[in-house]
């Protein structure tokens, strides 16, 4: 029995599917802490007893139906004995991410590796079925889990969603468990810091008695962005390690055993992304690593002018760097001056590449061509996204001559209610804007143009002109045309949004909060309406509890309204 414990914790990236180069990473990072090159091991700290490796690190999380493939869980098996081998030499043991086939079940498993071999393996007992989770449709739930038994220490190991509610932290204290390690694969969403710290996992201490170390990933993956902020409590709720947030850490931590138990001694406390910084950051980790990981040379978008198409492009610009995003402003008969100057002056701020395409020779053609099939009709919706859809068109073009992903721009109101036309500015492979409410654009590029972020490749200083702030939002497919001319202002459609889609709540009780119910059946009923488009458009990051995509999963024919 040790009363002395050094315990390594690997908050780190992934690729999914990517066994091979997920079990190289892994053992790199060990060898960095035999090394002694671990964050805090410091000199003559002496040797790590045990590394730390996030919920399935292994296969990449969340890996969705990948797992039913028979041929990626044999390969994980025979990766993970490779894993196992490694531990052969003496060195610290590994906790690996993994799954395990029983026959025709599937399990969600963290297994101990030391001594050259896989010494325990424990299953992950609740699974999340809810919002962007859906494991209960891959995996079989373990039964409730024992402590693993690791050099005279009782350790449990309660995986992710197993700390979220009581059951499983109290069974692994009553069979004998005196430290509680759970690795995670938490998916960033606003306001998150505070319910896993300050709330779930201190629930779980405050209950057991028992300190517990928290470990998460960082890194994009397809819709959800991973924030890290792994951290560790002691036994009577003390903070003692609190990793960044957006950033990989190998961090070591020193455990003693004394008369109440093992306590953490203190070490980093790391401060967390205030609000809106931790949305910017979220947005730019999503796109640079969805970008890299699918091997995209940049992205291309469409610079209107406007807010939305700003923002979108000094995100990029930040993740990215300037020299792998390429502008185009797509100037019609109804760009006004302001907006040609404003774009202009959004990629001279950000230093990125900027042309101009001008779309008026394709709208002549479109109008040509469809002059007999329209005539003795008037102008309508129909040429308006007829000039987004050229837009596309031509965005498109440049990402199939050049290589660069097309980059959509609109924001989550306006896929709420439609204003966004299929096949034109929805066109396009990944948008950072997509789960974030006109609203939050505009706080977040407020906020943009007075800071500069920490992972940021962009330049210090503002990255847009203020009138691009503060103007009337318009599409100018139209002259003269608002938002407003369709909409009802964004400080007021937004919180009718938030009710509706966020909080799921009828028009009865939207109205109840002080708006016009018409106005919020009318909503409602474009909310529904647009759900089509919204099957087809590009993935985007997750930034609330319901985006539209993993989150919210509604029937395209619908007939159903609260008012």
């Amino acid at each position: 029995m040790t009363d002395n414990l050094t315990i390594a914790l690997a908050q780190t990236r992934q690729r999914v599917g990517d066994l091979a180069g997920n079990a190289d990473a892994m053992l790199a990072r060990r060898a960095e802490v035999v090394a002694g090159a671990g964050a805090g091991a410091g000199a003559g700290a002496g040797a790590v007893d045990l590394i730390l490796f996030p919920e399935l690190q292994l296969i990449g999380y969340p890996p969705e139906d990948l797992v039913l493939k028979p041929a990626l869980v044999a390969r994980a098996g025979e990766v993970l004995a490779r894993l196992a081998a490694a531990t052969a030499d003496g060195g610290p043991a590994m906790l690996v991410g993994t799954v395990e086939r029983d026959g025709d079940a599937l399990y969600n498993v963290q297994a101990l590796l030391d001594g050259g071999r896989i010494a325990a393996v424990r299953r992950k007992h609740d699974l999340p079925n809810y919002g962007t989770f859906d494991e209960k449709r891959i995996f079989a739930s373990g039964p409730l889990p024992d402590p693993v038994d690791f050099r005279g220490v009782r350790i449990g190991l309660p995986i992710c969603e197993d700390i979220w509610a009581p059951a499983v932290c109290a069974h692994l204290k009553r069979q004998g468990a005196e430290l509680l390690i759970s690795p995670n694969g938490s998916p960033y969403e606003i306001d998150k810091d505070d319910l896993r710290s300050g709330k779930i996992a201190a629930a779980r201490v405050a209950e057991t008695g028992l300190p517990l170390i928290y470990l998460n990933r960082v890194g994009g993956q397809d819709e959800v962005v991973f924030d890290g902020a792994s951290f560790v409590l002691n036994g009577d709720g003390a903070l003692a390690h609190q990793l960044p947030d957006w950033r990989e850490a190998l961090v070591v931590t020193r455990w003693t055993r004394g008369a109440g138990g093992w306590r953490c001694a203190p070490g980093e406390i790391h401060a967390l992304d205030p609000h809106p910084a931790d949305i910017y950051h979220a947005m730019l980790v999503a796109l640079r690593d969805y970008v890299e990981a699918n091997r995209f040379p940049g992205v291309v978008l469409g610079l209107s002018g406007g807010i939305d198409s700003a923002l979108s492009a000094a995100v990029a610009v930040d993740a990215l760097g300037a020299e792998r995003v390429r502008c185009v402003m797509m100037p019609s008969r109804f760009t006004v001056d302001d907006s040609l100057d404003d774009a202009a002056a959004c990629a001279r701020m950000l230093g990125c590449p900027y042309e101009s395409i001008p779309i008026e020779p394709a709208v002549a053609a479109f109008d040509g061509m469809l002059a007999g099939a329209f005539a003795g009709r008037g102008r309508d919706l129909t040429e308006e996204n007829i000039q987004s859809r050229i837009r596309g068109v031509t965005l498109m073009a440049i990402s199939n001559k050049f290589g660069p992903m097309v980059l959509t721009t609109g924001n989550k109101s306006e896929m709420s209610v439609g204003y966004a036309t299929i096949y034109g500015d929805m066109a396009g492979g990944y948008s950072v804007l997509k789960d974030a409410y006109k609203t939050t654009v505009f706080a977040l590029s407020r906020w943009r143009n007075a800071n500069r972020p920490a992972l940021g490749l962009g330049p210090d200083g503002p990255v847009m002109p203020e009138r691009v702030i503060t103007k009337p939002p318009t599409a100018e497919l139209r002259a003269d045309q608002k938002d407003s001319d369709s909409l009802p202002p964004y400080d007021i459609l937004d919180p009718i949004l938030h009710g509706l889609v966020e909080e799921e709540l009828s028009v009865a009780e939207v109205a109840a909060r002080g708006f016009d119910r018409e106005t919020v059946a009318r909503i409602e009923r474009l909310l529904y309406l647009a759900e089509y488009k919204r099957r087809q458009a590009p993935p985007g990051v997750k930034l609330g509890k319901r985006n539209f995509g993993r989150d919210r999963r509604y029937p395209i024919t619908n007939a159903f309204r609260t008012a």
